[in-house]
């Protein structure tokens, strides 16, 4: 994430967020409490307790403070648990988990204060700490509150001594001091893998520091600390958690001790470090630790002082610093350090170990990990805030050596927050700008290619930081000269940077300059513009917000030189292709200055570097097309995949700026290089050149292929049609995607006299056959390709079929659509006919507008109808984007009203379920927002198949959300008409439909058996299980018994029989069809279908207790449940056949058959 916060910026953004007035659960956080010594018997009930106390806590996450107010309350009645004796243990550490969640969510620092610390807890406290078990893994919150309440109670002014009164207890057996029993608890739990050992070192921090324990105990600490460190080994896990707790209580001692007690052990401490090595480890929270533990070495051997000859600003009010503009030149500058200071400021001796602490802190900026580089520029501010004058201009002089292109980006990075930190501090006084703001203004746009990536994206955050933390350092003034610089290179990196956390840091940096310094140019303007939110998009920030901030003279010139420097030559494809269509867009800005560098650019064509060749190009295409544009004219060894693009595009410029080239012998070439590169798709890695040389091909067809106003030159057009109609038979996928793309950009000219031919190749081209199942993105391009070719020539009812879309043809184009709305195709990548499917129904909306606004009269009361069905099954499916899209789509032709869609049947019902504005509202995205809506449709005659067989794939998919809201709504539908056995045998006969016509396919056969499962685990048809043999169960069972016969699939075996299960409802005979299915399955070759029938069968007369006989049930449950039957078949076989005679139902015959493997597939 970005260094700095959103909440830091000084200029306000009006946004929507979720701001909490207070903590209103505490009523119910009061009550949950109070049900804990009830409910912390049952896991069950704990779980849920604990699971909802923390997502209420949670919600407090970003505004803890507002639990302030109730955390004593909260706290006291969760140690009134811990008090009883008599609570049981799981209360206990219920409890005590309870009070972890509050400390996680508050902040151990501030809720520890709130534990009771007399002197009644301490022994309570220490005895109950005393029986937990360090290692189990289940209750090892209680042990962290209860170290954290362990170091409060040692807040205590009494001398630990006073407390162990008679050592020797009623059994005659010394009792251990408490001063030991606690450092015993200390040393045990510095060593645990869990996060009590970072409880122990706040334990070690407030224990040791006592003045009683540093007696008798400090110097023994200390040296079992670093023995324990010089005897442990990296390579061992335990013995790195043993480091990681023994550093962590070292540091936290250095940090909270009185300097005069630990002065004298620090040499020592600095020593082992040194020979352990600790900055060269291998695990970065070992050297992160390591440099904490350094610098507060170092604070240790300097005197606690405030540098006299430090930079002090002096206001800090917004309003101030603002008003201040308005001030007097002349005033004068409260921040200025007085210059005679030095001569006053106190001399004073710096200990040789200091060197050494600074050398490794120096060291540490560089380190290869963010944290352990942060706590070392943490730690460099620290120690130079107590050094003299000098000295400390030593360590800045040490710290921007960081910014070398010697050093590597961790350098970088380390010396940028190393600046930010020394200047938040007042330790880099003005008189460093000037060498600092150049390095900064290089750190911002710090970008290193490392083989297919770049690192430096942490440098630019970091620099951006380092802008932030000066705006709030100094005073204007000070920062005045070099207000154009910065100002410039953070609305750079603000819009043009590829990372989004830089972007937002500069944008953060330069409001922070704005309210703070008041300087900048047209700040408040931009700052409204380009906001945290606003940078979030790149093309945005590219070709919007660029165009915004380059009206203002100040940064047009700046923000130009640096694309043309830096981004048409990145090594990222889409920042070449933002930067010059961002260098097109701001052409208007300064046209003289543009056209200046075109001749640069030219030179730049010629280059070796690949790169920078591709972007010249664009560039050079881009600003000619945009000057044109403005009615400035210019008369002005390519290879490859990358050029080839680069080069398309410059011809479509060209064409577009209308060069006057008619004729010439040039055309011939630049049609070539389009059809070349149209054909050599395939070898190429990028899709995007596609959308080039297309949109190549359209203009240059536009302008210089025409003989006449709107006539082609037909030996041209006869070439190019038959050309690409050809290839759409290509084996090549992209060869075709692209020549169906090329055929449906072609102009009105082009196709006229040749529209049929192109319809019906396009058409072709649409259907998957047998061959052509792989060819997906050509069917794809093919079907958008037909609405862009309606859209080219238009619609006429009188029309020839040739020439425009009239009746003659307008089978030509709805038959492949409406073929396409079928495409499942499915490979590696998944559901790949859905680009298809995606496509089609984009092409279906955009050609029914077009007709209805033209000649509504073209479209048959069929075809409308198969449209809608087509959209709305679409539009029940599972898949989130598909479904939002089908909902769309079906929207915008319902609400279509000048004129309407004609033919629409149901229209007055479907517009009271989706009333217009239902187009803003509703979210198709989310299932359950859609699937209440979508349910609607099966009361609709016309739609209830269609809604059915998608809402199929949705109930019995796998994604939980859409599973559980598409069911819930479907069962919703069902509960509403189980009074009207009309509608419910219209619903069932719907259902048997969809089974019938997807028998034995798997896409649609699998969901719906789980569906039937589920429809009728919940007696949705109920009123007809209570007729004898209905008929919708009879002809169930049939379908269920086509579905599996010779099938060995486990995907479908197991919800087939659950539907047997369910089926078991219906009375009459049909029951003992059902059995005698059951039995033949317990007999069935693969011994996994065996067992999950007799698990499904034992569940089933549990359920169904009159399925059997009450004196035989418990017979046949326990022979269902006890039978092995993972036998062979004959053994098999034989208890089957006793569940048989058990049931009254004929034992399976065995027929002929092929024999099957008794094992899994």
């Amino acid at each position: 994430g970005s260094l700095i916060e959103p909440g830091c910026h000084n200029v306000c953004l009006v946004v929507k967020c979720s701001v909490l007035g207070g903590f209103s659960e505490s009523d119910e956080i009061r009550a949950l409490i109070a049900s804990l010594p009830e409910i912390s018997e049952n896991a069950a009930t704990k779980e849920v307790a604990t699971e909802k106390f923390l997502v209420i806590m949670d919600r407090y996450q970003e505004q803890p403070h507002l639990l302030d107010p109730h955390l004593e309350w909260m706290m006291n009645m969760l140690l009134d648990i811990a008090r009883n004796e008599k609570s049981p243990p799981p209360l206990l550490h219920l409890g005590f988990k309870f009070l972890y969640i509050i400390s996680k969510v508050r902040g151990y620092k501030i809720f520890m204060q709130l534990f009771p610390h007399e002197v009644v807890d301490v022994h309570p406290v220490l005895d109950l700490l005393s029986r937990q078990n360090p290692k189990d893994p289940e209750i090892w919150e209680t042990r962290y509150m209860l170290l954290l309440w362990l170091s409060m109670t040692c807040l205590i002014p009494f001398d630990l001594s006073r407390l162990d009164g008679h050592l020797d207890s009623v059994s005659g057996q010394a009792r251990e001091p408490t001063m030991d029993r606690i450092l015993a608890i200390v040393k045990t739990y510095l060593t645990v893998t869990d996060s009590c050992r970072y409880a122990a070192a706040v334990l070690v921090s407030k224990f040791m520091t006592r003045p009683d324990v540093k007696k008798k105990h400090l110097a023994d600490f200390l040296d079992w600390s670093l023995t324990t460190i010089m005897q442990a080994d990296e390579k061992l896990m335990i013995d790195l958690v043993v480091m990681d707790g023994t550093l962590q209580s070292l540091a936290q001692l250095f940090k909270h001790g009185k300097r005069d007690d630990f002065l004298q052990h620090a040499p020592t401490v600095l020593q082992c470090l040194d020979q352990k090595h600790l900055l060269e480890s291998n695990h970065e929270m070992l050297r992160k630790l390591g440099v904490k533990l350094i610098q507060r070495l170092g604070l240790t051997f300097l005197k606690p002082r405030l540098a006299k000859w430090r930079y002090q600003r002096g206001s800090r009010s917004l309003a101030a610093n603002l008003s201040m503009a308005q001030s007097t030149p002349g005033s004068e500058t409260p921040g200025t350090p007085d210059v005679e200071m030095r001569d006053q400021e106190e001399d004073y001796d710096i200990p040789e170990e200091v060197e050494t602490v600074i050398e490794q802190l120096l060291v540490g900026l560089k380190d290869t990990e963010t944290i352990v580089r942060w706590s070392a520029a943490k730690g460099i501010g620290r120690v130079t805030g107590r050094l003299p004058k000098e000295l400390a201009d030593e360590v800045v002089e040490s710290v921007l050596a960081c910014f070398s292109f010697q050093e590597t980006d961790n350098a970088w990075h380390g010396g940028c927050l190393a600046l930010a930190e020394l200047g938040r501090r007042g330790l880099l006084l003005p008189s460093r700008l000037a060498n600092v703001v150049p390095l900064i203004l290089k750190a911002l746009t710090y970008d290193e290619k490392r083989g297919a990536c770049s690192v430096g994206s942490n440098v630019r955050d970091a620099a951006c930081y380092v802008c932030w933390a000066f705006a709030r350092a100094y005073e204007p003034p000070e920062l005045t000269p070099f207000v154009s610089q910065i100002a410039s290179a953070l609305l750079i990196t603000t819009v043009f940077d590829r990372s989004v956390n830089c972007r937002r840091a500069a944008s953060a940096a330069f409001q922070e300059n704005v309210g703070r310094q008041g300087t900048f140019p047209h700040g408040i303007d931009i700052v409204t513009t380009a906001d945290y939110f606003a940078v979030g998009n790149i093309s945005n920030c590219y070709l919007t917000i660029s165009v915004y901030i380059a009206s203002f003279p100040d940064y047009t010139q700046a923000m130009i030189d640096h694309l043309i420097a830096m981004k048409i030559n990145h090594w990222n494809d889409e920042i070449r292709d933002l930067a010059t269509k961002a260098l097109h867009n701001l052409t208007p800005q300064a046209p003289e200055y543009m056209a200046s560098v075109l001749p640069q650019l030219l030179q730049s064509t010629t280059s070796s570097d690949l790169h920078g060749r591709h972007g010249a190009i664009l560039a050079f295409a881009e600003i000619t097309h945009a000057l044109y544009k403005l009615g400035m004219l210019l008369v002005l060894s390519f290879s490859g995949e990358l050029m080839r693009p680069a080069m398309c595009s410059l011809i479509e410029k060209m064409s577009l700026s209308k060069m006057p080239l008619k004729d010439d012998p040039v055309i011939e070439g630049w049609q070539w290089l389009i059809d070349d590169t149209l054909k050599s798709l395939h070898l190429m890695s990028s899709r995007t050149r596609d959308d080039s040389a297309i949109g190549a091909l359209a203009a240059l067809c536009e302008e210089y292929y025409q003989v006449g106003p709107g006539q082609a030159d037909p030996r041209i057009q006869d070439l190019l049609v038959s050309q690409y109609v050809a290839g759409l038979k290509s084996p090549e996928v992209l060869t075709r995607s692209s020549s169906a793309l090329a055929l449906g950009c072609l102009p009105k000219c082009m196709a006229r006299t040749r529209l049929q031919q192109i319809l019906e190749s396009l058409g072709g081209a649409c259907v998957a056959g047998q061959k052509e199942v792989s060819f997906t993105e050509g069917r794809r391009d093919a079907v958008r390709a037909i609405a862009q070719l309606c859209v080219k020539v238009g619609v006429s009812a009188q029309g020839t079929p040739d020439s425009v879309i009239c009746s003659g043809n307008i089978g030509q184009v709805y038959r492949p659509l409406l073929h396409s709305m079928g495409d499942y195709t499915t490979d590696s990548r998944g559901d790949v006919g859905s680009w298809v499917r995606e496509a089609a129904m984009t092409s279906l909306m955009e050609v029914t507008l077009l007709v209805v606004s033209t000649a509504p009269e073209l479209l048959a009361p069929d075809l409308v109808e198969r449209m809608m069905c087509c959209i709305v099954q679409q539009a029940a499916e599972k898949i989130d984007r598909y479904r939002a899209h089908a909902g769309m789509v079906f929207l915008r032709l319902l609400h279509c009203s000048d004129p309407a869609v004609p033919h629409i049947h149901h229209r007055e019902e479907l517009l009271s379920i989706f009333p217009v504005e239902t187009g803003t509202t509703l979210n198709w995205n989310a299932s359950s927002h859609a699937f209440p809506y979508i349910t609607q449709l099966l009361g609709l005659e016309h739609y209830r198949y269609h809604t059915l067989l998608g809402l199929t794939v949705s109930v019995g998919g796998l994604t939980s959300s859409t599973v559980r809201f598409s069911s819930q709504s479907l069962f919703e539908h069902l509960k509403g008409i189980q009074q009207d056995s009309t509608a419910l045998g219209h619903f069932g006969d719907a259902l048997l439909k969809v089974f019938k016509d997807n028998l034995r396919h798997d896409r649609v056969s699998i969901p719906l058996l789980k569906m039937l499962d589920m429809i009728l685990s919940n007696n949705c048809f109920e009123v007809f299980a209570t007729q004898e043999d209905h008929p919708f169960c009879v002809d169930l069972l049939a379908l269920c018994k086509e579905e599996i016969k010779r099938s060995m699939s486990m995907q479908k075996l197991p919800s087939c029989i659950a539907v047997f299960c369910g089926l078991i409802q219906f009375r009459g005979p049909v029951r003992k069809l059902v059995l005698s299915q059951l039995l033949v399955l317990l007999g069935h070759g693969l011994f996994a279908v065996r067992k999950e029938t007799a698990g499904q069968m034992y569940e089933m007369l549990l359920t169904y207790d009159d399925v059997v006989d009450a004196e035989v049930l418990d017979e046949a449950m326990t022979l269902l449940s006890d039978t092995n039957w993972e036998n062979d078949l004959a053994t098999v076989r034989t208890f089957r056949n006793q569940l048989s005679d058990m049931l009254g139902v004929p034992r399976p015959q065995l027929v002929a058959k092929v024999t099957v493997r008794d094992s899994m597939p």
